[in-house]
């Protein structure tokens, strides 16, 4: 389906509709123009590029000797108090030196190929260095070319070379969940190998166990295994250009033209660690079977598909807005390519930066002086702050990079239902704000002092009641299977994940007078400490019930289609009250003790979007939007998401403009962003951003698709987003040629806002 729409001051010009299924333009899905292109070497770790396949990530920088070094990363490296460390850090050495100063020097990630190239010397000795981080298979590649001989050495560094008591105030801030008095850091182990670097982080002990106990979860210990226990993890160089000359360096055997390095990454839980060793030579052999140049080709068809999926490109004719747009273009297709980089792991995406810690030796102020093992709030899962990467991944069409999330939660589903059981009496799942991989409290926030104190009462205040995000969860679900149509996810995730949850929210709270479900004792948020039907517990599980029962009879039970019917004729109603002579959404039915700069009232418009475009009341969302507490911007700031859903382009597009302006500039790469709350980089920043342009542009609700519902009348843009049904609208709008979609498989109804007088068609 083709429709052209001619927009000129307050006349609309619907010239025709037609079923097509292409727009016969060039394709504007590879992000050429946003490649981040460097003329100089970088000073140190600040200075670095991220590259990843999804679980296997490196930041690469080429300093001012030369000399390429890069971070090597994983999304499972958790070590003995589940901190997500580094693997270690790589250093490459050319002789002669050709990346001197005074010598030409050009250091680009190609984002379509997923590949970064660097190039330099001089005109009668360039040379040139490729760098992969193959999407196929646990390795990083470097592929060195030269006019001359050159001579190459690869060096392995590690800083954890021996115990460490830690005693900075500052790092043992970043995780005091282990409830330890004494935090040590456990050294690496260096292992022979024939003329291959091998080297592994291996955790000879573990906090899980007492984790359980102090949580009156022991009894989970005896027939389940500690996942932290004998987790290994490390890597392995080797070139067949290049014989070892000691436990940490490769040299090549005479000066050459060309060569290659390869550096595995593996971790597994192993008896011993021989057999860790064993597991990542097997792995190195057999990837080694198919030639670099083949699983090249592959890795650059699996950038080429991701960039295919999805796209947003703006343009303007405005001279005032050039620089913005450029800003948020680059913004979105750096932010979504870091996602893609580290979003297809064995867990979900850190928010406190991702796999691309680096070092602050050389950062100025008070977060200096850290290795790259460190990260604010450290290795446990915050809800809040984790959902956002993931929210915009669905009109992105990302939809496995969503997978670990989900599997993730549902592992940990049987331990939250015996918590619930052990704590509260009664049967479902509530989900922590705040927790390990495995889905236990971290010590601190529950309280390592339990005398006197109930089963499951947190001392932390700010997440004591703080259990909405299993909703939330839930309705990222729906939302992924509107989209995908996998009916095996429904049976097996989707379905049995929200029963649990929605069990909980019936059996926890006692009925009022009327019968309806009174939550108190409850909190709004980490906003407010003490709440009385809080708005979003409300809004969640009205959204969350409305949605499932609409769903196909046959992906549920009769009980679980009872179940919802029933908690949403319990339900009670959206907390509305007046401010300035008008009706805005409440918190929640009665609130005090604010605790947190939270707007738990505008959950009402995202996530749960009881309020919005093409929805009653939406005079009530934009009143609220315009009362809220906290009129912010950055991090996990949600005000950006919220006006975008609203309808309100002005505040949408300043708040979208500052946001991807706000890179961190002691850092080079422009996606830097943070610390704000968290660390840098900054997950939720970019995402929340991400969202709100994507909101901007495109919004779904049931069968309707709302397009242009908060965009600016002077940018031009050229887009493709995912809508539900398995299906996808590309388009293009000017000021000037109005606005041409196509859609795959669209729903039946696309409305149309008009970006000048803001009125709808249909």
């Amino acid at each position: 389906m083709l429709l052209v729409i001619f927009m000129k001051k307050n006349i609309v010009f619907l010239f025709f509709l037609l079923a097509l299924t292409s727009l016969g333009q060039p394709n504007k899905s590879h992000p050429d123009e946003e490649n981040v292109l460097w003329h100089s070497p970088s000073e140190n770790s600040l200075g670095s590029m991220p590259a990843g396949n999804g679980d296997l990530g490196i930041n690469l920088w080429v300093e001012q000797s030369g000399d390429l070094l890069f971070y090597l990363s994983k999304t499972d490296t958790w070590n003995e108090n589940s901190r997500l460390f580094k693997l270690g850090r790589i250093r490459l050495s050319l002789s002669p030196n050709l990346f001197t100063a005074g010598n030409w020097f050009v250091q680009e990630l190609k984002l379509k190929d997923g590949v970064i190239h660097i190039e330099g010397g001089n005109k009668k000795n360039p040379v040139s260095i490729d760098v992969w981080v193959d999407a196929n298979h646990p390795v990083v590649e470097m592929k060195v070319k030269s006019s001359g001989l050159v001579e190459g050495k690869v060096s392995l560094e590690i800083w954890r070379d021996h115990r460490r008591q830690v005693t900075s105030k500052k790092e043992v801030y970043s995780f005091p969940a282990t409830g330890a008095p004494d935090l040590f850091i456990e050294p690496d182990t260096i292992i022979e190998s024939d003329n291959r670097l091998v080297w592994a982080h291996r955790n000879l002990h573990s906090i899980w166990t007492k984790n359980l106990e102090l949580q009156a979860l022991g009894e989970w210990t005896k027939d389940h295994s500690d996942p932290l226990l004998n987790r290994t993890f490390g890597g392995m160089i080797l070139s067949k250009e290049m014989k070892k000359t000691d436990h940490q360096t490769l040299q090549t055997k005479q000066p050459l033209k060309e060569f290659s390095v390869s550096v595995f990454a593996l971790t597994e839980q192993t008896k011993t660690l021989d057999e860790w060793t064993d597991s990542i030579k097997k792995i190195a052999d057999y990837t080694r079977q198919v030639s670099a140049k083949n699983r090249f080709e592959n890795h650059k068809k699996w950038w080429n598909s991701f960039w295919d999926r999805s796209y947003i490109r703006i343009s303007t004719t405005d001279t005032s807005q050039i620089k913005t747009v450029q800003s948020i273009n680059q913004g979105y297709c750096l932010q979504r390519y870091m996602n893609g980089c580290s979003g297809r792991g064995n867990f979900p995406i850190k928010f406190n930066g991702s796999i691309f810690t680096v070092d602050t030796k050389n950062l100025p102020g008070d977060n200096s002086g850290f290795d790259g093992d460190y990260r604010r709030w450290d290795g446990a899962y915050w809800f809040q702050n984790t959902r956002l990467p993931y929210w915009s991944m669905l009109a992105a069409g990302d939809f496995d990079l969503m997978l670990p999330l989900f599997k993730m939660y549902l592992n940990d589903l049987p331990l939250r239902k015996l918590a619930t059981r052990k704590y509260y009496g009664h049967d479902g799942a509530f989900f922590p704000e705040t927790f390990y991989f495995w889905g236990a409290y971290m010590n601190e926030n529950y309280g390592l002092n339990r005398e006197g104190k109930p089963d499951g009462l947190t001392d932390n205040l700010y997440i004591r009641r703080y259990w909405q995000g299993g909703l939330e969860l839930s309705l990222m679900m729906l939302d992924y299977y509107s989209m995908t149509q996998n009916e095996t996810f429904a049976r097996e995730t989707l379905i049995p994940f929200t029963a649990e949850i929605l069990t909980f929210f019936d059996q926890h709270w006692q009925r009022d007078a009327n019968d309806k479900i009174r939550f108190e004792p409850a909190q709004s948020l980490e906003t407010w400490r003490v709440a009385v039907n809080p708005l979003p517990e409300i809004a969640g599980l009205r959204n969350v019930v409305s949605r499932l029962l609409q769903l196909n009879p046959d992906l549920q039970t009769k009980e679980h289609n009872e179940l919802w019917k029933k908690i949403i004729n319990d339900l009670p109603p959206i907390p509305i009250k007046e401010v300035n002579g008008k009706k805005v959404i409440a918190p929640a039915e009665n609130c005090a003790e604010r605790q947190n700069t939270e707007n738990p009232e505008l959950y009402a418009v995202f996530p749960y979007r009881i309020f919005g475009i093409g929805k009653p009341h939406l005079d009530i969302g934009i009143n609220t939007f315009n009362e809220r507490g906290d009129k912010s911007t950055g991090g996990w700031v949600q005000n950006a998401i919220q006006a975008a859903c609203l309808g309100l382009t002005n505040e949408a597009a300043g708040f979208v403009s500052a946001n991807f302006a706000a890179s961190n500039k002691n850092y080079r790469f422009p996606a830097t962003w943070g610390p704000n709350y968290d660390w840098t980089p900054d997950q939720d920043h970019g995402s929340v951003t991400m969202i709100a342009l994507q909101n901007m542009l495109l919004q779904t609700n049931e069968n309707t698709v709302s397009v242009l519902p908060a965009w600016p009348e002077k940018w031009d843009v050229e887009f493709k987003l995912h809508t539900p049904g398995n299906s996808f609208i590309k388009g293009s709008y000017s000021e000037i040629k109005g606005l041409k979609i196509v859609g795959k498989g669209v729903p039946k109804t696309i409305r149309i806002r008009n970006c000048m007088n803001d009125k709808e068609l249909k």
